[in-house]
């Protein structure tokens, strides 16, 4: 049974996530594809079909087209002329290059956001931090420990206060978990990998930027030391 961008998943129905009061509809589809394209549940080289899309996740057909192209721009779609929109797919050879991209940009954001982040995101990193040591023991699901993985890299992003560089680093970040994601059942349990993050987001609130980068660096670097293991 199976397929989402195509369909079906028990007669076409699948649990979508409530489009935030402020979210535009285009935005809400974006969110959700982007979702699904990043852990695999849309599979590399699967069709989408605005028309499937747009009564599956209940918005009209173009927010659907909309969020397409934002996502074609962002490598995660490709499309081709009179053949229709497909998941890109994913070339374990891109990992070297997305890495250095990453070892070079990461750490930059992150001692950026240590010395940049205004009162009010320096108290939600702390508390976030809180959050990820509280969720972390109960966590079983390779799944939910790379969404919280990448919910922690959003949440540093943002600290940076630069939509630029927020938008690039999110980028390289969902392809290089599109990766993580094609062999994630390969994985040993990835929770050590995310608890790194604890001791990072603290070191951003408190402004260590030297100790923010340094942690930053070696976080990439093990997720690709760790993703080689098993290829």
């Amino acid at each position: 049974m199976a397929s989402v961008g195509g369909l079906p998943v028990e007669a076409g129905v699948s649990l979508v996530p409530l489009r935030q009061d402020d979210e535009s509809f285009a935005d809400f589809a974006y969110r959700i594809l982007c979702d699904e394209l990043i852990v695999l549940d849309i599979k590399p080289g699967e069709p989408l079909n605005d028309e499937v899309i747009s009564r599956r996740i209940g918005v009209g057909r173009t927010p659907i087209r909309e969020a397409m192209k934002r996502l074609e721009s962002d490598y995660l779609v490709v499309s081709y002329a009179r053949r229709g929109t497909f998941a890109a797919g994913v070339d374990i050879k891109d990992l070297a290059e997305i890495s250095e991209i990453r070892q070079l940009l990461e750490p930059a954001a992150a001692a950026r956001a240590a010395r940049l982040a205004s009162p009010q995101l320096r108290q939600e990193l702390r508390d976030f931090a809180r959050e990820v040591g509280e969720l972390l023991p109960g966590m079983q699901s390779q799944q939910d420990l790379m969404r919280l993985d990448m919910r922690v890299h959003r949440k540093i992003y943002r600290a940076t206060g630069s939509r630029h560089l927020e938008d690039v680093l999110t980028r390289y970040d969902n392809l290089a978990t599109r990766i993580w994601s094609l062999v994630l059942e390969k994985l040993p349990p990835v929770s050590e990998h995310i608890a790194q993050h604890i001791e990072l987001l603290e070191c951003i609130a408190a402004g260590d930027s030297e100790a923010a980068a340094r942690l930053t660096i070696q976080h990439v670097t093990d997720f690709e030391n760790l993703i080689r293991a098993v290829l």
